[in-house]
Formats: C-alpha cells, sequence, structure tokens
C-alpha cells in the first residue's frame, strides 16, 4: 500500500528525472537567449577554442560557473525532519506488547554535514552526517541521527536540478524510547544554485524510506526539507589557453588559431565597436558626434561638419555668431537667452547683444539720446534722454505744507483738500512716477504710540489719493514716528515743523 508520503516523493523523484533527462534539450533555450542577447556586445567562441576558459562577462548567465569535473563539494545544511507516525525508532521489549513506541513530535531541526565528489559535472557521490533533535509524545526528548552515502544526477547549469539516491542508518537515542538503528532507502531531489566559483546554494527534499511500526512489510516514509551551503573545492582546470583580447573589446588579436575573420581584431590595443572591426570611432573635432563613414554610427550620431566642433542639435556644425559677442544669430537651435537681438553689433548679454554707446542700459536702437545717457529720476526714464524733475514735481516733493490732522487722530481736516487735491493733479499729469508718504510726529507721549500714530496717518493720506484716482502700486506709506525731526521738540513751533507729512519720488 502506497502511502501519501511515498506518493508524494515518488511524484517529486519523478519530475526532477523528467527534468533531467530532457536537460540539454530544455537548457537549450535559456542558453540561446542569452547568447543571443550576448552576441551584439561579444562574438561567440571560436570552434578551435571550445577548451579555453571565457570571462564570466562573456559567458552566458546559465553557464556561468555551472558545475565542472574532477570537483568537490564540502557542505552543511539545516532544514526540518517529519518523522512517520508509524516509525519503529525505538527499541521494544518483546515481553510487552507495544512496549517502548511512542509517537514522534510532528517536526524538529535537522542539521548536519556533507561531502561530494564529483567525478563528472552531472554525476556525483555524497555522504551525508545529520542529527535530529525531537519531542516524544510524553514531551521527554530524542535525538535521531543517520549517517548515508548518495548518488548525485544533475543538470550541469548554474541553476541545476538534481536527482539522489542513497541506502543509509538512521538511529535514535531517547531515555523513553532506547537506542534503535534501521536501514534506509533515502531517494528525492531538489536544486543547487551556483553562486560563484566557491559557492552554493542547495535545496534538497529527501524521504528516508525504514520499516513500519508492527509486523509485516510495511514502509514508514520520514521526509526532509533542507536548506544547505557548499563550498566548492579543487575545481577541473582547463589546460587549453584562453585566446587573447587585448582591448577587451570582444574582438580576439590577429593571428590566432582557430580564429573567424570576422572575430578577428584590426586594432588589437584600441577598444571599439564589432561594427567597426574593433576600431575606435573617430571624433576629429571632439563634439561628441563621430566622423561620417564609419562602421555601427546611426545616422543621428554622424558629424556633418567633421573638423569643426559644434553641437547635437546642429549635427555637428558650430554655431554663428556674427558679431563675436557671445550670442549667436537668431534661427539656430540654441535656447532663447542666447539668441542675439543684434547680431552685426556685438553688445552685452544683459541687453541681448545689442549696444548701448552711452551706458544707460538702453539699446541705441530704442534710445532717442544714445549718446547722452538717461537720467532715471521718473520723468520719461524710458526714452534714453536726460531730464530734469518738472516743477510741479518738484513742489509737491518734500513736505507738504497745509495737511492737517484731528489731534491724536489718523482723520484728515477738511482744511487739509485743497494741498491733497493739488497733488492730485500732478501725480495724474506725472502718472509714471512712484512716491513714498511719510508720515511723521513730534516727540511727545509713548515712542510706540507715535509710530503707530505715523504709520496711520500717511496711510490716511494714501486712501485719500487711491479714492480720488491714483493707482494704489504707486503709492507706498511709511511711519517714522518722532524718529527724524527736523526742528527741536523742546518749543511747540518745532514740534508744529516735526508733525507733518512728506512726499519723496521712490528711485
Amino acid at each position: 500500500m502506497t502511502t501519501p508520503a511515498t506518493a508524494r516523493t515518488l511524484a517529486l523523484t519523478a519530475l526532477l528525472s523528467t527534468a533531467l533527462a530532457a536537460g540539454p534539450a530544455s537548457a537549450q533555450e535559456p542558453a540561446a537567449a542569452a547568447s543571443a542577447d550576448a552576441a551584439v556586445a561579444a562574438p561567440a567562441a571560436p570552434a578551435a577554442s571550445t577548451g579555453a576558459r571565457a570571462s564570466d562577462n562573456s559567458t552566458p548567465w546559465i553557464k556561468r560557473y555551472r558545475p565542472v569535473r574532477n570537483s568537490w563539494e564540502l557542505g552543511i545544511y539545516g532544514g526540518v525532519f517529519l518523522p512517520s507516525a508509524r516509525h519503529e525508532f525505538y527499541e521494544p521489549d518483546l515481553r510487552v506488547e507495544g512496549f517502548g513506541y511512542q509517537r514522534l513530535g510532528r517536526a524538529g531541526a535537522d542539521v548536519g554535514l556533507r561531502v561530494g565528489y564529483y567525478p563528472l559535472s552531472f554525476l556525483g557521490l555524497e555522504l551525508e552526517g545529520g542529527v535530529m533533535p525531537m519531542r516524544v509524545a510524553d514531551g521527554s526528548s530524542a535525538t535521531l541521527y543517520t549517517f548515508r552515502p548518495v548518488a548525485v544526477a544533475q543538470l550541469p547549469y548554474r541553476i541545476a536540478p538534481f536527482v539522489r539516491v542513497g541506502f543509509g542508518l538512521l538511529g535514535i537515542s531517547s531515555p523513553t524510547l532506547g537506542r534503535d538503528i534501521d536501514p534506509t532507502l533515502n531517494i528525492g531531489g531538489g536544486v543547487k544554485f551556483y553562486v560563484n566559483r566557491l559557492l552554493a546554494l542547495r535545496l534538497d527534499i529527501v524521504d528516508n524510506v525504514a520499516t513500519a511500526r508492527g509486523v509485516g512489510n510495511a514502509r514508514s516514509n520520514n521526509l526532509e526539507v533542507l536548506l544547505g551551503l557548499s563550498l566548492r573545492l579543487g575545481k577541473h582546470k582547463d589546460t587549453a589557453a584562453p585566446l587573447r583580447d587585448s582591448d577587451g573589446d570582444g574582438l580576439y588579436d590577429p593571428g590566432q588559431a582557430g580564429v573567424a575573420a570576422a572575430d578577428e581584431d584590426a586594432c588589437p590595443h584600441e577598444p571599439g565597436p564589432r561594427e567597426n572591426r574593433g576600431c575606435p570611432l573617430r571624433d576629429s573635432d571632439g563634439d561628441g558626434l563621430y566622423d561620417p563613414g564609419q562602421g555601427g554610427v546611426a545616422a543621428a550620431d554622424e558629424d556633418a561638419c567633421p573638423q569643426e566642433p559644434g553641437p547635437r542639435e546642429s549635427q555637428g556644425c558650430p554655431l554663428i555668431d556674427t558679431d563675436k559677442d557671445g550670442l549667436f544669430d537668431p534661427g539656430q537651435p540654441v535656447a532663447a537667452a542666447d539668441i542675439d537681438l543684434c547680431p552685426s553689433e556685438p553688445g552685452p548679454r544683459e541687453l541681448k547683444g545689442c549696444p548701448d554707446r552711452d551706458q544707460d542700459r538702453i539699446i541705441d536702437k530704442l534710445d532717442k539720446c544714445p549718446d547722452q545717457p538717461e537720467v532715471y529720476n521718473q520723468i520719461a526714464d524710458s526714452d534714453g534722454c536726460p531730464d530734469e524733475i518738472p516743477k510741479a514735481v518738484k513742489k509737491i516733493s518734500g513736505v507738504l505744507q497745509g495737511i492737517y490732522f484731528d489731534v491724536d487722530k489718523d482723520s484728515i481736516k477738511p482744511r487739509s483738500k485743497p494741498i491733497l487735491d493739488k497733488a492730485i493733479k500732478v501725480l495724474k499729469e506725472y502718472s509714471e512716477t512712484r512716491w513714498r508718504i511719510e508720515g511723521h510726529t513730534d516727540a511727545d507721549g509713548d515712542r510706540d504710540h507715535n509710530m503707530d500714530l505715523s504709520q496711520r496717518r500717511a496711510e490716511a493720506v494714501r486712501t485719500y489719493l487711491i479714492e480720488h484716482g491714483i493707482d494704489a502700486e504707486r503709492l507706498v506709506p511709511k511711519g517714522f514716528g518722532p524718529e527724524q525731526p527736523i526742528d527741536t521738540n523742546a518749543t511747540a513751533k518745532g514740534k508744529a515743523k516735526n508733525r507733518r507729512i512728506e512726499f519723496k519720488l521712490i528711485d
């Protein structure tokens, strides 16, 4: 009768055996795919040099670090041991029926060592020894131990599925179950992953088939699931000398036996692409685009002006700067900030390449007085000509006499209206001017209060002007309190002068 555990093990073994039998054919596809990917950068090894050791970078991934003949593997493993409920690992007393048997725990730890020798890359012999600490049903401890020789058949690739079979011994030592050793048939399989030239990881699933409890030919299945790490020793070294590739570009130095003409390097000491026979691509002007007529150069990478450096956007041809001022003539593939608005006349970058003879920051072609610098006073500042502040503007600049407020308040008295209306007329006539409206107080009272009062009075004047049609953006209120007196604060007359509103042009 086949137990469920035996069925699972047999199914696993059959699956791995099928994979092993189909190994060379099934492994062909990933190896071919890897070779196809590598073909762009490096040629396939010549037929006469199949014994040569290729570099790891030129070897397909699935074949890199794969197992080789005449090698050793020394390993450690750990995992879980799943004993059969029908195990016969106990020392019976034939005088008492059933004496000595107790169920073991459902699972226990499993650790051990193994050593293997592989005379062939796909076939090897291993010795394993391990211990499995367990618990018995009554809570007492038990230690199982195993020693077994194993034959391993594997696919000779970096990822190597394998099947394993062997005969061995499985024993137990327990205060409750006594001492016992039974022969076992261990069958199973798994997979290895060769990490590099020294290390390999592996997964094993093993069924230890042993005698079952009771009289008859029944069998018990004791499963192990193991993860292992192996140290690879004594690898076979190929005797054939490797082919020379002095510049490391994947093509071989000329004059070597077995190298096809397509794989020979025309420039063996300078790396270059296969399409150019291993010679470096020429870029005579060093602008990152290649001289025309070379193998393996895309049309977008060819230089239309190979002896003059230029940007990729103009196919390697230099940009035109007629007036040599560092900005380029319009119509070329450059950023807007690098275009010259006056391509025939040199000028500074900050003026878009246009000249400015009088250096007043207004370019000559827009300057009505190109040889006389503009006087920036908010009066026709954009025409480029010097000018004076008009009398009307001067008249409202400074202290604006005749503006009165209620005592200790920011409310403007009605008698201030004529003065403010005159100021409004001037502000409307000279609409490009901007003004700071300053409020000042005398030194009587608390300073912080005076600072606040002067600010509120300046804002009150600004509000009046805005309400009568002056753009708010032209007016900036600022209170100075008693900080800027123009007369003494020791007399009533001096204090009256210090309480004032001033208009000042903003530069």
